[in-house]
């Protein structure tokens, strides 16, 4: 059978009967999709390498479905409402990401014996399956303090993971201070629109209307929407920073300036849990090379078991903010760093640092973390 077919018919009869698997189950679609990618994937009816035809329109998608997601987890944030969070709560969660980041080294280099991309890769932080787990459990208070310091974790995680791509491509000659000065004058350049923003709409309030008005028959709302989103990567890709910033960033906008469109964030997320973000879980599932689990399961057991104990460890800056189940459940959901621990390993694996069983590892711990820790977290905050 032509390998277009297989994979979407493989695609189509995974996105009708998942959510079924996931209700029978009683567990969050994301974890069954990922399972069942993966065997998909071992069994050859999706997947299949760079030349397979099929299997380029899936990566392609699953792109898309990655940054839609990190898309998502913006939209959940209001910087209008994080600036109007109590300066405690900011503290707390900045000690949080400073105790984290000077425990790492500790557990992951002087106790795992991990080498040092690996060790890297332990504190970072995604918030992109917290739009998922929002969806799920609502504006919790646990889900609000991890929304905070994921936000904050978010880019100084991109931050890190894009000093750590450049420094180990071009060193640390004139190259490395150019391509770090341009990440830094992107950042000071959004916080100066945000502002500038902010004074236009506060001057000029119907504009939001004129933009997004109320009765919208073509769905203006969400055209302009998908065509920010769109707009964000183009910058990105121009600068020759992470995609997946620009599609959080906005995320943000949306959610910052135009919070009021309920009706709006109800189109984005059907579309993307829909279609989008299913397509990205599958074929993380699929990308594992299951000739290296028995070799490499091991130590992405060692990964996942660092990882947790880092996160546990930093939560007890927050001890005045959450309850014990609720420091466990932000603990494991800040241990989800996905496609974050996936380009680490990409970019450690290219560049010869790490070798085959431990870039595997960090790709079976990118799996597993999702699997057991969603799981994990619908069972505690259950009880």
């Amino acid at each position: 059978m032509d390998s277009i077919v297989t994979h979407i018919l493989a695609l189509s009869l995974l996105l009708v009967f998942s959510p079924y698997i996931s209700r029978f189950l009683n567990l969050q679609t994301a974890p069954i999709e990922i399972i069942i990618g993966s065997l998909l994937g071992y069994i050859g009816w999706i997947g299949g390498g760079e030349s397979n035809e099929g299997s380029h329109y899936f990566d392609l998608v699953a792109e898309v479905g990655f940054l839609y997601l990190m898309f998502l987890a913006g939209l959940e944030i209001n910087l209008k409402s994080i600036f109007k969070i109590p300066k405690t709560h900011i503290f707390k969660s900045i000690n949080f990401l400073i105790v984290l980041i000077l425990i790492t080294p500790i557990i992951g280099h002087f106790i795992f014996r991990f080498n040092y991309i690996i060790t890297v890769a332990l504190p970072l932080i995604s918030v992109g399956l917290l739009a998922t787990l929002s969806k799920e459990h609502g504006k919790a208070n646990w889900i609000n303090i991890a929304l905070l310091v994921g936000a904050i974790g978010e880019v100084l995680s991109i931050t890190a993971l894009t000093i750590l791509e450049v420094s180990i491509s071009v060193g640390f000659g004139k190259e490395f201070i150019y391509k770090i000065s341009i990440l830094f004058i992107f950042l000071v350049a959004i916080l100066l629109l945000y502002h500038l923003l902010r004074l236009i709409f506060w001057w000029y309030p119907e504009l939001k209307n004129k933009m997004m008005p109320p009765l919208n028959n073509n769905n203006q709302d969400f055209r302009i929407a998908i065509g920010i989103f769109f707009f964000m990567i183009v910058i990105m890709k121009i600068v020759h920073l992470e995609l997946a910033f620009g599609a959080f960033i906005a995320g943000l906008f949306i959610s910052t300036f135009f919070h009021h469109k309920k009706q709006l964030e109800n189109k984005i997320t059907s579309f993307g849990f829909g279609f989008l973000i299913p397509i990205f879980f599958i074929h993380v599932g699929a990308s594992f090379d299951y000739s290296y689990f028995l070799s490499s399961i091991g130590m992405a057991i060692k990964i996942l078991i660092a990882m947790i104990i880092i996160k546990l460890l930093a939560s007890l800056t927050l001890t005045k903010l959450l309850k014990l189940k609720e420091l466990m459940l932000l603990s494991l959901s800040l241990s989800m760093p996905l496609t974050l621990l996936v380009a680490t390993a990409t970019v450690g694996y290219g560049a010869g640092i790490v070798d085959d069983i431990e870039y595997n590892a960090l790709i079976l711990a990118s799996i597993l973390e999702v699997i057991l820790f969603m799981i994990t977290i619908k069972y505690i905050a259950k009880e």
